[in-house]
């Protein structure tokens, strides 16, 4: 199955500097624009959580931190189960960076993933992310059998690319 770019509907974390949350909230996280960011404020450890519709099947995370201010200790969490899925070694750099996970994990279906920071390469403990995403594909459904006579046979889209702010 081909690797696509799966984006979460629901993001949390555990700070936002100055609680901006509309100019350095959640959102700048999967929208694009290389101008706009997620800022925590300072203490460690600091946290992303997110949440797809359905479950997913992931091999690596795509992110971009701001230099000085990225992810030193990272680690990719189970959102479910709260189980470490493997640690992730950022660079501290303004460069987009392809964190791929372990084979063994390839397979593994996860609905909530938590991309925590033990610490981080600020002083103050502060990270910076301008763009996130995961890469994998969408786990695949059971087969319950024939279901709605004359019903559509082709695939439909199972990951809506769009993030619902809560």
């Amino acid at each position: 199955m081909a690797s696509v770019s799966l984006v979460p509907f629901i993001s949390k974390y555990n700070s936002v500097l100055n609680r901006d949350v509309t100019g350095l909230g959640k959102q700048n996280l999967f929208d694009g624009n290389s101008e706009t960011c997620w800022n925590s404020e300072q203490g460690t450890p600091q946290h992303i959580l997110v949440e797809f519709k359905q479950p997913v099947c992931i091999h690596s995370v795509v992110v971009q931190f701001q230099g000085g201010f990225a992810g030193k200790t990272t680690k990719l969490i189970d959102g479910d189960s709260k189980s470490e899925i493997c640690p992730l070694y950022p660079e501290d750099n303004n460069k987009t960076q392809t964190l791929n996970l372990p084979l063994q994990e390839h397979g593994v279906e996860r609905q909530k993933l938590k991309l925590q920071f033990v610490n981080s390469t600020d002083f103050h403990g502060r990270i910076i992310v301008y763009s996130l995403d995961f890469c994998g594909s969408v786990a695949q459904q059971p087969d319950n059998g024939p279901s709605n006579a004359g019903a559509s046979t082709k695939d439909e889209p199972s990951v809506t690319p769009a993030l619902t702010i809560t």
